[in-house]
Protein backbone atom coordinates (compact mmCIF):
# COMPACT_ATOMS: atom_id res chain seq x y z
CA UNK A 1 0.00 0.00 0.00
CA UNK A 2 2.48 2.54 -1.25
CA UNK A 3 2.18 6.04 0.10
CA UNK A 4 -0.26 5.08 2.81
CA UNK A 5 0.69 5.78 6.41
CA UNK A 6 -0.43 3.06 8.86
CA UNK A 7 -2.21 3.75 12.14
CA UNK A 8 -2.36 1.29 15.04
CA UNK A 9 -5.27 1.49 17.50
CA UNK A 10 -6.10 -0.83 20.45
CA UNK A 11 -9.61 -2.34 20.63
CA UNK A 12 -11.30 -4.65 23.13
CA UNK A 13 -10.27 -7.66 20.99
CA UNK A 14 -6.77 -6.58 19.98
CA UNK A 15 -4.73 -4.00 18.08
CA UNK A 16 -5.71 -3.04 14.53
CA UNK A 17 -3.73 -1.20 11.89
CA UNK A 18 -5.39 1.22 9.48
CA UNK A 19 -4.02 3.87 7.14
CA UNK A 20 -4.34 7.42 5.91
CA UNK A 21 -6.09 7.37 2.55
CA UNK A 22 -3.73 8.86 -0.03
CA UNK A 23 -6.46 10.64 -2.03
CA UNK A 24 -8.89 11.94 0.61
CA UNK A 25 -6.45 12.26 3.50
CA UNK A 26 -8.73 10.66 6.09
CA UNK A 27 -7.74 8.06 8.63
CA UNK A 28 -9.56 4.80 7.91
CA UNK A 29 -9.84 1.29 9.30
CA UNK A 30 -11.67 -1.28 7.16
CA UNK A 31 -13.24 -4.64 7.92
CA UNK A 32 -12.93 -4.29 11.69
CA UNK A 33 -14.66 -7.27 13.41
CA UNK A 34 -17.24 -6.35 16.06
CA UNK A 35 -18.82 -9.81 16.42
CA UNK A 36 -17.91 -13.47 16.06
CA UNK A 37 -18.92 -16.03 13.41
CA UNK A 38 -22.65 -16.31 12.66
CA UNK A 39 -22.64 -19.47 10.54
CA UNK A 40 -23.20 -23.13 11.38
CA UNK A 41 -24.37 -23.60 14.95
CA UNK A 42 -24.51 -19.82 15.38
CA UNK A 43 -26.96 -19.35 12.50
CA UNK A 44 -30.22 -17.59 13.57
CA UNK A 45 -28.76 -17.00 17.06
CA UNK A 46 -27.73 -13.75 18.77
CA UNK A 47 -24.22 -12.62 17.78
CA UNK A 48 -21.25 -13.33 20.00
CA UNK A 49 -18.35 -11.11 21.00
CA UNK A 50 -15.20 -11.16 18.91
CA UNK A 51 -12.54 -13.68 19.95
CA UNK A 52 -9.40 -11.69 20.89
CA UNK A 53 -6.33 -12.03 18.68
CA UNK A 54 -2.59 -11.73 19.22
CA UNK A 55 -0.41 -9.19 17.52
CA UNK A 56 -1.62 -6.50 15.10
CA UNK A 57 -4.54 -7.12 12.75
CA UNK A 58 -4.41 -5.39 9.38
CA UNK A 59 -7.58 -3.43 8.61
CA UNK A 60 -6.63 -1.89 5.30
CA UNK A 61 -9.12 -3.75 3.09
CA UNK A 62 -12.89 -3.93 3.10
CA UNK A 63 -14.38 -7.16 4.39
CA UNK A 64 -16.92 -9.10 2.30
CA UNK A 65 -20.53 -8.00 2.82
CA UNK A 66 -23.27 -10.13 4.34
CA UNK A 67 -24.30 -13.10 2.21
CA UNK A 68 -26.82 -11.89 -0.40
CA UNK A 69 -28.10 -12.46 -3.89
CA UNK A 70 -26.68 -10.44 -6.74
CA UNK A 71 -30.12 -9.87 -8.34
CA UNK A 72 -28.69 -10.37 -11.80
CA UNK A 73 -29.66 -12.75 -14.60
CA UNK A 74 -28.03 -15.60 -12.68
CA UNK A 75 -28.81 -16.64 -9.09
CA UNK A 76 -25.31 -15.64 -8.05
CA UNK A 77 -24.63 -15.25 -4.31
CA UNK A 78 -21.96 -12.88 -2.97
CA UNK A 79 -20.55 -12.11 0.43
CA UNK A 80 -20.05 -14.25 3.51
CA UNK A 81 -22.23 -15.60 6.29
CA UNK A 82 -19.70 -14.40 8.88
CA UNK A 83 -20.12 -10.72 8.17
CA UNK A 84 -20.03 -8.77 11.46
CA UNK A 85 -17.54 -6.07 10.54
CA UNK A 86 -17.49 -2.30 10.34
CA UNK A 87 -15.47 0.47 8.71
CA UNK A 88 -14.22 3.63 10.44
CA UNK A 89 -13.29 6.97 8.87
CA UNK A 90 -12.24 10.21 10.51
CA UNK A 91 -10.37 13.43 9.62
CA UNK A 92 -6.62 13.33 10.08
CA UNK A 93 -6.62 15.21 13.38
CA UNK A 94 -6.34 14.28 17.04
CA UNK A 95 -9.39 16.18 18.29
CA UNK A 96 -12.30 14.40 19.94
CA UNK A 97 -15.25 14.32 17.55
CA UNK A 98 -18.93 13.31 17.50
CA UNK A 99 -19.66 9.84 16.10
CA UNK A 100 -22.02 8.81 13.29
CA UNK A 101 -22.93 5.10 13.06
CA UNK A 102 -24.44 4.29 9.66
CA UNK A 103 -26.69 1.33 8.75
CA UNK A 104 -26.95 0.68 5.01
CA UNK A 105 -30.18 0.15 3.08
CA UNK A 106 -31.09 -2.49 0.53
CA UNK A 107 -34.64 -3.72 1.23
CA UNK A 108 -33.30 -5.80 4.17
CA UNK A 109 -31.69 -8.23 1.68
CA UNK A 110 -28.73 -6.46 0.02
CA UNK A 111 -26.12 -3.81 0.72
CA UNK A 112 -22.76 -3.31 2.36
CA UNK A 113 -20.93 -0.93 4.64
CA UNK A 114 -18.51 -0.02 1.89
CA UNK A 115 -20.82 0.77 -1.03
CA UNK A 116 -19.09 3.56 -2.89
CA UNK A 117 -21.57 6.26 -1.88
CA UNK A 118 -21.45 5.19 1.81
CA UNK A 119 -17.71 5.15 2.43
CA UNK A 120 -18.01 8.44 4.25
CA UNK A 121 -14.69 10.14 3.44
CA UNK A 122 -16.23 13.40 2.25
CA UNK A 123 -19.01 13.37 4.87
CA UNK A 124 -16.53 12.86 7.71
CA UNK A 125 -14.40 15.76 6.49
CA UNK A 126 -17.31 18.10 5.73
CA UNK A 127 -19.07 17.53 9.08
CA UNK A 128 -15.94 16.79 11.18
CA UNK A 129 -17.07 13.47 12.68
CA UNK A 130 -15.89 9.93 13.25
CA UNK A 131 -17.92 7.88 10.77
CA UNK A 132 -18.66 4.19 11.34
CA UNK A 133 -20.44 2.08 8.69
CA UNK A 134 -21.74 -1.35 9.73
CA UNK A 135 -22.30 -4.74 8.09
CA UNK A 136 -24.99 -7.02 9.56
CA UNK A 137 -26.91 -10.15 8.58
CA UNK A 138 -29.48 -9.79 5.81
CA UNK A 139 -32.44 -11.59 4.25
CA UNK A 140 -33.00 -15.22 5.28
CA UNK A 141 -30.12 -15.07 7.74
CA UNK A 142 -30.95 -11.73 9.37
CA UNK A 143 -34.57 -10.76 8.80
CA UNK A 144 -36.66 -13.93 9.01
CA UNK A 145 -38.20 -15.22 12.25
CA UNK A 146 -37.72 -19.00 12.57
CA UNK A 147 -39.40 -19.41 15.98
CA UNK A 148 -42.21 -21.37 14.30
CA UNK A 149 -39.60 -24.11 13.68
CA UNK A 150 -37.92 -24.04 17.11
CA UNK A 151 -37.24 -21.82 20.10
CA UNK A 152 -33.44 -21.90 19.94
CA UNK A 153 -33.14 -18.79 17.77
CA UNK A 154 -33.68 -15.04 17.70
CA UNK A 155 -36.52 -13.51 15.72
CA UNK A 156 -34.42 -10.56 14.55
CA UNK A 157 -30.74 -11.51 14.22
CA UNK A 158 -29.96 -8.33 12.25
CA UNK A 159 -31.25 -6.06 15.02
CA UNK A 160 -29.15 -7.98 17.55
CA UNK A 161 -26.13 -7.47 15.24
CA UNK A 162 -26.82 -3.74 15.09
CA UNK A 163 -27.11 -3.53 18.89
CA UNK A 164 -23.79 -5.36 19.26
CA UNK A 165 -22.14 -2.90 16.84
CA UNK A 166 -23.35 -0.02 19.03
CA UNK A 167 -21.90 -1.73 22.09
CA UNK A 168 -18.59 -2.06 20.24
CA UNK A 169 -18.68 1.64 19.38
CA UNK A 170 -19.48 2.53 23.01
CA UNK A 171 -16.51 0.50 24.28
CA UNK A 172 -13.94 1.32 21.60
CA UNK A 173 -14.65 4.52 19.68
CA UNK A 174 -12.77 6.75 22.14
CA UNK A 175 -9.55 5.08 20.96
CA UNK A 176 -10.30 6.50 17.50
CA UNK A 177 -10.95 10.00 18.84
CA UNK A 178 -14.73 9.58 18.90
CA UNK A 179 -16.92 10.84 21.73
CA UNK A 180 -19.05 7.91 23.01
CA UNK A 181 -21.43 10.45 24.60
CA UNK A 182 -22.25 12.04 21.23
CA UNK A 183 -23.31 9.18 18.95
CA UNK A 184 -25.84 9.65 16.13
CA UNK A 185 -27.32 6.58 14.43
CA UNK A 186 -28.18 7.11 10.79
CA UNK A 187 -29.49 5.17 7.81
CA UNK A 188 -31.47 5.34 4.58
CA UNK A 189 -34.31 3.12 3.32
CA UNK A 190 -34.05 -0.22 5.18
CA UNK A 191 -31.17 1.40 7.07
CA UNK A 192 -33.50 4.26 8.05
CA UNK A 193 -35.98 1.65 9.29
CA UNK A 194 -33.11 0.04 11.25
CA UNK A 195 -32.59 3.39 12.99
CA UNK A 196 -36.26 3.42 14.08
CA UNK A 197 -36.01 -0.22 15.20
CA UNK A 198 -33.03 0.66 17.39
CA UNK A 199 -34.97 3.56 18.87
CA UNK A 200 -37.60 0.96 19.85
CA UNK A 201 -35.12 -1.66 21.16
CA UNK A 202 -34.66 -1.53 24.96
CA UNK A 203 -31.18 -3.08 24.73
CA UNK A 204 -29.94 -0.20 22.56
CA UNK A 205 -30.88 2.53 25.07
CA UNK A 206 -28.08 4.83 26.13
CA UNK A 207 -25.75 3.80 23.30
CA UNK A 208 -26.82 6.61 20.96
CA UNK A 209 -27.95 10.17 21.52
CA UNK A 210 -29.54 11.29 18.24
CA UNK A 211 -30.99 9.68 15.11
CA UNK A 212 -31.37 10.36 11.37
CA UNK A 213 -33.84 8.23 9.39
CA UNK A 214 -33.87 8.92 5.64
CA UNK A 215 -36.75 7.39 3.63
CA UNK A 216 -37.53 4.69 6.21
CA UNK A 217 -40.28 2.15 5.40
CA UNK A 218 -41.43 2.50 9.00
CA UNK A 219 -44.48 0.25 8.69
CA UNK A 220 -42.49 -2.63 7.14
CA UNK A 221 -42.65 -5.11 10.02
CA UNK A 222 -43.97 -8.68 10.19
CA UNK A 223 -46.35 -10.11 12.71
CA UNK A 224 -45.41 -13.56 13.98
CA UNK A 225 -48.04 -15.39 11.83
CA UNK A 226 -46.82 -13.45 8.82
CA UNK A 227 -43.23 -14.52 9.44
CA UNK A 228 -44.39 -18.12 9.88
CA UNK A 229 -45.97 -18.01 6.43
CA UNK A 230 -42.66 -16.96 4.90
CA UNK A 231 -40.71 -19.64 6.79
CA UNK A 232 -43.02 -22.27 5.32
CA UNK A 233 -42.45 -20.74 1.89
CA UNK A 234 -38.70 -21.00 2.38
CA UNK A 235 -38.78 -24.60 3.57
CA UNK A 236 -40.95 -25.60 0.62
CA UNK A 237 -38.66 -23.74 -1.75
CA UNK A 238 -35.66 -25.59 -0.34
CA UNK A 239 -37.40 -28.91 -0.98
CA UNK A 240 -37.26 -29.71 2.75
CA UNK A 241 -39.88 -31.42 4.88
CA UNK A 242 -42.43 -29.30 6.75
CA UNK A 243 -41.12 -31.19 9.82
CA UNK A 244 -37.65 -29.68 9.36
CA UNK A 245 -35.96 -28.41 12.51
CA UNK A 246 -33.62 -25.53 13.24
CA UNK A 247 -30.81 -28.07 13.24
CA UNK A 248 -31.76 -29.07 9.68
CA UNK A 249 -31.77 -25.41 8.61
CA UNK A 250 -28.40 -24.83 10.25
CA UNK A 251 -26.96 -27.71 8.25
CA UNK A 252 -28.39 -26.38 4.98
CA UNK A 253 -26.06 -24.59 2.59
CA UNK A 254 -26.23 -20.86 3.34
CA UNK A 255 -26.01 -19.91 -0.34
CA UNK A 256 -28.96 -22.20 -1.14
CA UNK A 257 -31.01 -20.50 1.58
CA UNK A 258 -30.18 -17.10 0.06
CA UNK A 259 -31.03 -18.27 -3.49
CA UNK A 260 -34.37 -19.61 -2.33
CA UNK A 261 -35.05 -16.38 -0.49
CA UNK A 262 -34.25 -14.42 -3.62
CA UNK A 263 -36.72 -16.48 -5.65
CA UNK A 264 -39.39 -15.81 -2.99
CA UNK A 265 -38.91 -12.08 -3.54
CA UNK A 266 -39.17 -12.40 -7.31
CA UNK A 267 -42.12 -14.77 -7.43
CA UNK A 268 -44.22 -13.74 -4.43
CA UNK A 269 -47.52 -12.03 -5.30
CA UNK A 270 -47.48 -10.44 -1.86
CA UNK A 271 -44.92 -7.86 -2.98
CA UNK A 272 -47.65 -5.73 -4.53
CA UNK A 273 -49.23 -5.54 -1.07
CA UNK A 274 -46.05 -4.01 0.39
CA UNK A 275 -45.36 -7.33 2.10
CA UNK A 276 -41.90 -8.68 1.37
CA UNK A 277 -40.49 -11.90 2.75
CA UNK A 278 -37.73 -10.29 4.79
CA UNK A 279 -38.49 -7.70 7.43
CA UNK A 280 -38.14 -7.59 11.21
CA UNK A 281 -40.78 -9.28 13.34
CA UNK A 282 -42.54 -7.99 16.44
CA UNK A 283 -40.79 -10.35 18.85
CA UNK A 284 -41.40 -8.92 22.32
CA UNK A 285 -37.63 -8.45 22.77
CA UNK A 286 -36.09 -6.07 20.23
CA UNK A 287 -39.52 -4.90 19.07
CA UNK A 288 -42.03 -5.03 21.92
CA UNK A 289 -44.74 -3.88 19.49
CA UNK A 290 -45.05 -2.51 15.99
CA UNK A 291 -42.69 0.53 15.72
CA UNK A 292 -45.58 2.89 14.98
CA UNK A 293 -47.29 1.68 18.17
CA UNK A 294 -44.08 2.06 20.17
CA UNK A 295 -43.73 5.64 18.97
CA UNK A 296 -47.38 6.49 19.58
CA UNK A 297 -47.11 5.11 23.13
CA UNK A 298 -43.97 7.24 23.69
CA UNK A 299 -41.83 4.22 24.57
CA UNK A 300 -39.07 4.86 22.02
CA UNK A 301 -35.69 6.40 22.83
CA UNK A 302 -36.34 10.09 23.55
CA UNK A 303 -33.50 11.43 21.40
CA UNK A 304 -33.49 14.21 18.76
CA UNK A 305 -34.66 12.89 15.39
CA UNK A 306 -34.35 13.99 11.76
CA UNK A 307 -36.72 12.06 9.50
CA UNK A 308 -37.76 12.65 5.90
CA UNK A 309 -38.42 11.29 2.43
CA UNK A 310 -37.84 12.10 -1.23
CA UNK A 311 -40.45 13.80 -3.41
CA UNK A 312 -40.53 11.03 -6.04
CA UNK A 313 -39.60 7.89 -4.07
CA UNK A 314 -41.52 5.48 -6.31
CA UNK A 315 -41.56 7.32 -9.64
CA UNK A 316 -40.69 4.02 -11.34
CA UNK A 317 -44.23 2.85 -10.48
CA UNK A 318 -45.60 5.10 -13.23
CA UNK A 319 -44.68 2.34 -15.69
CA UNK A 320 -46.17 -0.59 -13.77
CA UNK A 321 -49.79 -0.51 -15.04
CA UNK A 322 -50.94 0.77 -18.41
CA UNK A 323 -54.66 1.33 -17.85
CA UNK A 324 -56.72 3.20 -15.29
CA UNK A 325 -58.58 0.01 -14.37
CA UNK A 326 -55.32 -1.84 -13.71
CA UNK A 327 -53.93 0.95 -11.55
CA UNK A 328 -57.10 1.28 -9.51
CA UNK A 329 -57.39 -2.47 -9.02
CA UNK A 330 -53.75 -2.74 -7.91
CA UNK A 331 -54.05 0.19 -5.50
CA UNK A 332 -57.27 -1.10 -3.95
CA UNK A 333 -55.84 -4.58 -3.61
CA UNK A 334 -52.70 -3.30 -1.89
CA UNK A 335 -54.58 -1.04 0.52
CA UNK A 336 -57.41 -3.44 1.30
CA UNK A 337 -55.07 -6.14 2.54
CA UNK A 338 -54.28 -3.77 5.40
CA UNK A 339 -57.45 -1.76 6.00
CA UNK A 340 -60.38 -2.52 3.66
CA UNK A 341 -62.67 -0.08 5.44
CA UNK A 342 -60.50 2.93 4.66
CA UNK A 343 -58.95 2.03 1.32
CA UNK A 344 -61.44 4.09 -0.67
CA UNK A 345 -60.82 7.16 1.49
CA UNK A 346 -57.10 7.00 0.78
CA UNK A 347 -57.55 6.44 -2.94
CA UNK A 348 -59.89 9.42 -3.15
CA UNK A 349 -57.19 11.91 -2.06
CA UNK A 350 -54.99 10.59 -4.87
CA UNK A 351 -57.55 11.39 -7.56
CA UNK A 352 -58.95 7.86 -7.39
CA UNK A 353 -55.59 6.77 -8.87
CA UNK A 354 -56.64 7.69 -12.38
CA UNK A 355 -53.23 8.97 -13.47
CA UNK A 356 -49.85 7.27 -13.46
CA UNK A 357 -48.40 10.01 -11.27
CA UNK A 358 -51.24 9.50 -8.79
CA UNK A 359 -50.47 5.78 -8.55
CA UNK A 360 -46.73 6.36 -8.09
CA UNK A 361 -47.38 9.00 -5.44
CA UNK A 362 -49.75 6.69 -3.55
CA UNK A 363 -47.20 3.87 -3.56
CA UNK A 364 -44.42 6.19 -2.36
CA UNK A 365 -46.56 7.68 0.36
CA UNK A 366 -47.82 4.28 1.55
CA UNK A 367 -44.30 2.89 1.94
CA UNK A 368 -42.27 5.94 2.97
CA UNK A 369 -43.99 9.28 3.58
CA UNK A 370 -47.17 8.42 5.47
CA UNK A 371 -45.45 6.14 8.05
CA UNK A 372 -42.70 8.75 8.48
CA UNK A 373 -45.32 11.41 9.22
CA UNK A 374 -46.89 9.15 11.85
CA UNK A 375 -43.47 8.61 13.44
CA UNK A 376 -42.62 12.33 13.40
CA UNK A 377 -46.05 13.24 14.79
CA UNK A 378 -45.61 10.84 17.69
CA UNK A 379 -41.94 11.56 18.37
CA UNK A 380 -42.43 15.32 18.72
CA UNK A 381 -44.33 14.48 21.92
CA UNK A 382 -41.16 13.15 23.59
CA UNK A 383 -38.16 14.76 21.86
CA UNK A 384 -37.15 17.42 19.33
CA UNK A 385 -38.07 16.34 15.82
CA UNK A 386 -37.27 17.74 12.39
CA UNK A 387 -38.81 16.61 9.11
CA UNK A 388 -37.65 17.20 5.56
CA UNK A 389 -38.52 16.48 1.94
CA UNK A 390 -35.80 16.07 -0.67
CA UNK A 391 -36.98 17.62 -3.94
CA UNK A 392 -33.76 18.14 -5.87
CA UNK A 393 -33.33 16.37 -9.18
CA UNK A 394 -31.14 17.23 -12.12
CA UNK A 395 -32.68 18.24 -15.41
CA UNK A 396 -31.76 14.85 -16.84
CA UNK A 397 -33.55 13.00 -14.03
CA UNK A 398 -36.62 15.19 -14.47
CA UNK A 399 -36.67 14.73 -18.25
CA UNK A 400 -36.77 10.94 -17.99
CA UNK A 401 -39.54 11.16 -15.41
CA UNK A 402 -37.67 9.91 -12.33
CA UNK A 403 -37.23 13.17 -10.40
CA UNK A 404 -36.07 12.85 -6.78
CA UNK A 405 -36.36 9.08 -6.77
CA UNK A 406 -35.58 6.75 -3.88
CA UNK A 407 -31.89 6.94 -2.75
CA UNK A 408 -31.24 10.18 -4.66
CA UNK A 409 -30.63 12.03 -1.37
CA UNK A 410 -27.60 9.87 -0.58
CA UNK A 411 -25.20 11.53 -3.02
CA UNK A 412 -25.64 15.09 -1.66
CA UNK A 413 -25.56 13.98 1.98
CA UNK A 414 -22.33 12.08 1.38
CA UNK A 415 -21.00 14.76 -0.94
CA UNK A 416 -20.08 12.66 -3.98
CA UNK A 417 -21.98 13.36 -7.25
CA UNK A 418 -20.36 10.36 -8.95
CA UNK A 419 -21.03 7.60 -6.42
CA UNK A 420 -24.49 6.32 -7.39
CA UNK A 421 -26.10 4.67 -10.42
CA UNK A 422 -27.87 7.93 -11.19
CA UNK A 423 -24.44 9.49 -11.60
CA UNK A 424 -24.22 7.97 -15.08
CA UNK A 425 -27.35 9.86 -16.11
CA UNK A 426 -25.94 13.10 -14.70
CA UNK A 427 -22.35 12.69 -15.83
CA UNK A 428 -22.59 15.57 -18.33
CA UNK A 429 -24.75 17.83 -16.18
CA UNK A 430 -23.34 20.93 -14.45
CA UNK A 431 -22.45 20.23 -10.82
CA UNK A 432 -23.09 23.67 -9.33
CA UNK A 433 -26.68 22.91 -8.30
CA UNK A 434 -25.68 19.57 -6.81
CA UNK A 435 -22.85 21.20 -4.87
CA UNK A 436 -25.21 23.77 -3.36
CA UNK A 437 -27.74 21.12 -2.29
CA UNK A 438 -24.91 19.03 -0.87
CA UNK A 439 -23.53 22.02 1.03
CA UNK A 440 -26.96 22.73 2.58
CA UNK A 441 -27.57 19.14 3.64
CA UNK A 442 -24.09 18.59 5.04
CA UNK A 443 -24.39 21.85 6.98
CA UNK A 444 -27.67 20.84 8.62
CA UNK A 445 -26.62 17.23 9.18
CA UNK A 446 -23.30 18.44 10.63
CA UNK A 447 -25.02 20.84 13.02
CA UNK A 448 -27.22 17.96 14.12
CA UNK A 449 -24.25 15.62 14.67
CA UNK A 450 -22.48 18.21 16.83
CA UNK A 451 -25.33 19.95 18.65
CA UNK A 452 -28.41 17.71 18.43
CA UNK A 453 -30.29 20.15 16.16
CA UNK A 454 -29.90 21.35 12.56
CA UNK A 455 -29.37 24.98 11.53
CA UNK A 456 -31.67 27.63 12.97
CA UNK A 457 -33.43 28.23 9.65
CA UNK A 458 -34.91 24.70 9.88
CA UNK A 459 -37.80 24.84 12.42
CA UNK A 460 -38.89 21.85 14.45
CA UNK A 461 -41.76 19.64 13.35
CA UNK A 462 -43.79 21.11 16.15
CA UNK A 463 -47.34 21.98 17.00
CA UNK A 464 -49.46 24.81 15.66
CA UNK A 465 -49.86 27.85 17.91
CA UNK A 466 -51.35 31.31 17.46
CA UNK A 467 -48.34 32.68 15.63
CA UNK A 468 -46.62 29.69 14.00
CA UNK A 469 -48.18 26.95 11.85
CA UNK A 470 -47.26 23.41 12.82
CA UNK A 471 -45.50 20.56 11.03
CA UNK A 472 -42.62 22.57 9.56
CA UNK A 473 -40.95 20.58 6.77
CA UNK A 474 -37.61 21.59 5.28
CA UNK A 475 -37.51 21.38 1.47
CA UNK A 476 -34.11 20.63 -0.04
CA UNK A 477 -34.01 21.74 -3.66
CA UNK A 478 -31.84 24.21 -5.53
CA UNK A 479 -32.79 26.54 -2.70
CA UNK A 480 -33.70 25.75 0.90
CA UNK A 481 -37.28 26.51 1.95
CA UNK A 482 -39.81 25.52 4.62
CA UNK A 483 -43.40 24.35 4.12
CA UNK A 484 -45.92 23.92 6.92
CA UNK A 485 -48.02 20.77 6.87
CA UNK A 486 -47.46 19.88 3.21
CA UNK A 487 -50.02 17.49 1.71
CA UNK A 488 -52.34 18.01 4.68
CA UNK A 489 -55.29 16.36 2.93
CA UNK A 490 -53.29 13.19 2.24
CA UNK A 491 -51.89 13.21 5.78
CA UNK A 492 -55.36 13.24 7.31
CA UNK A 493 -56.46 10.34 5.09
CA UNK A 494 -53.50 8.21 6.14
CA UNK A 495 -54.07 9.03 9.81
CA UNK A 496 -57.36 7.13 9.54
CA UNK A 497 -55.73 4.15 7.81
CA UNK A 498 -54.29 1.16 9.71
CA UNK A 499 -51.05 0.18 7.97
CA UNK A 500 -49.59 -1.92 10.77
CA UNK A 501 -50.46 -5.46 9.76
CA UNK A 502 -50.86 -7.30 6.48
CA UNK A 503 -54.01 -9.42 6.81
CA UNK A 504 -53.10 -13.05 6.27
CA UNK A 505 -55.93 -15.12 4.88
CA UNK A 506 -57.25 -12.54 2.43
CA UNK A 507 -56.30 -14.79 -0.45
CA UNK A 508 -58.82 -13.18 -2.76
CA UNK A 509 -56.80 -9.98 -2.53
CA UNK A 510 -53.48 -11.62 -3.17
CA UNK A 511 -54.47 -13.39 -6.34
CA UNK A 512 -54.32 -11.42 -9.57
CA UNK A 513 -57.68 -10.53 -11.04
CA UNK A 514 -58.45 -12.02 -14.42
Amino acid sequence: MDGEQSLEVPTSAGVIRGFIHPRTGVRTWRGVPYGGPTGGENRFRAPQMVTPWEGVRETTRFAPPALQGSFGWKDHVVGTEDCLTLDIVRPDTDEELPVVVYFHGGTFVTGASHEKVLRGHLLAKATNVVYVSVNFRLGVLGYLDFRSVGSDCEANPAIHDQILSLAWVRDNIANFGGNPERVTIMGESAGGAAVLHLMCAPAARGMFHAAVAQSPPAAGVHSRPQAEMWVHELIDGMGMSRLSTLEDLRKADAADLVRTGQSMLFNGKELVQFNTAFMPTVDGVTLKAHPIDVFELGKQAAVPLIIGTNADEASFAKTMYQTIKQRQRAARRALSVYDPDNATQVMRVYGDVVGRRDFAELIADAVFWAPSVLVATAHRQVADTWMYRFDYASEAMRRIGLGAVHTSDLAPVFGDPHATRASKIDRFAPVEDFQEVSRMMQYHWGEFFHHGRPGEEWPEYGFRDEDVPGRATAIFDREFSVLFDPKARQRRAWEGFDMREWRIGRAELVEDDE
